[in-house]
C-alpha cells in the first residue's frame, strides 16, 4: 500500500498497533529536521557536492594528509554539534516507553537518539558514531571533542597521543568494515520482530539495507516512511511518502489507545 492510497495513514496505525516488538531502521532522512542534510536526496551533500564523497574514503583518508586535513576542517563545522533532536527522535522514545521498541538500528552518527531519550542499550550505531575518535594503528578511543580542540588550537591533522598514528572519527568510511559484533547484534533485532519500520534511509548503502529482506525472509512486517523509492519497496506492506516528523508522531501516539476503555459520550 502507498501513501496515494487515502487508507495509508490508517492501515500504518493498523500495523503498529498489532505489533509487539518492533525494530526500528532509521537513516539519513530522520534527521533532516534537526538542520542535519541528507547524502542523497535532492538537497544531500553528495548531490550538491559530489566530489564531498572522497572524504569519506578510507583509502582516501589514510593515504591524503590533504584529504585528512579537509576533514578535520569539516569536521568541526558539522551541524550535528549544534543540532538537537526532533519530533521524529522524541517518537521513538514514546515507543520505547510504551513498551513496543526492541532496537534502533540507525545508519547515522549524529547520537540524536540518545540525545533524545533512547536507552543507548537500545541503540545500534550500524556506521558509528561522530562523537568519538579511533586511532586507525592502535584502536585507541577518545572524545572527539578532545581531537577538535587540538584542531583549533592548530594542529590540522592530529595524531594519536599514544603511538602518532592516523587519527579517524569513530565512523564507518567507504572501504571500510563494519563492526561485526554490531552487525551480529542489528540482523538478530531485525530477524526477532514483528514489524520492520524503516524511517529516512535510501536503502542504497550494503549491507545495512539487506537488513530489510533479513526482516521480510523472517517473517516480519515492514513498513518504509521515505521521502523518495528505495530499492525495498516492494517488500513492504505499506510506503509512506510523507514528513517523517509529522506521521511518527501519529502512529506512535495510536499505541497508547490501544486497548483503552470506549469513551462513554462516544457511544
Amino acid at each position: 500500500m502507498r501513501s496515494g492510497d487515502p487508507g495509508a495513514v490508517a492501515r500504518a496505525i493498523e500495523l503498529v498497533r498489532a505489533a509487539e516488538e518492533i525494530t526500528v531502521l532509521t537513516g539519513a532522512g530522520i534527521s533532516t529536521d534537526s538542520g542535519i542534510p541528507d547524502f542523497r536526496g535532492p538537497n544531500g551533500i553528495w548531490t550538491k557536492n559530489p566530489a564531498a564523497q572522497r572524504l569519506s574514503s578510507l583509502q582516501e583518508y589514510v593515504s591524503d594528509p590533504a584529504i585528512r586535513r579537509a576533514s578535520w576542517q569539516r569536521r568541526g563545522e558539522h551541524p550535528v554539534w549544534s543540532a538537537q533532536p526532533n519530533e521524529g527522535h522524541r517518537a521513538l522514545v514514546e515507543l520505547e516507553r510504551h513498551g513496543r521498541l526492541r532496537t534502533i538500528v540507525t545508519q547515522n552518527i549524529d547520537g540524536l537518539h540518545q540525545r533524545a531519550g533512547s536507552d543507548p542499550a537500545l541503540v545500534l550505531e550500524l556506521h558509528g558514531t561522530m562523537h568519538s575518535v579511533v586511532c586507525l594503528d592502535c584502536a585507541d578511543r577518545t572524545p572527539m571533542s578532545e581531537a577538535l580542540a587540538r584542531v583549533t588550537a592548530g594542529e590540522p591533522d592530529p595524531a594519536c597521543l599514544r603511538c602518532g598514528g592516523i587519527l579517524k572519527s569513530a565512523t564507518i568510511s567507504f572501504g571500510q568494515r563494519l563492526d561485526d559484533t554490531v552487525f551480529r547484534a542489528a540482523a538478530w533485532a531485525v530477524s526477532d520482530c514483528d514489524l520492520l519500520l524503516v524511517l529516512g534511509s535510501s536503502l542504497t548503502v550494503e549491507p545495512a539495507a539487506g537488513l530489510v529482506r533479513m526482516a521480510a525472509e523472517a517473517g516480519a512486517r515492514v513498513m518504509i516512511l521515505n521521502a523518495a523509492p528505495t530499492p525495498y519497496d516492494g517488500l513492504a506492506q505499506i510506503v509512506l511518502r510523507a514528513p517523517i516528523g509529522a506521521v511518527l508522531p501519529q502512529l506512535v501516539a495510536s499505541v497508547a489507545t490501544r486497548g483503552a476503555a470506549p469513551n462513554p459520550a462516544s457511544q
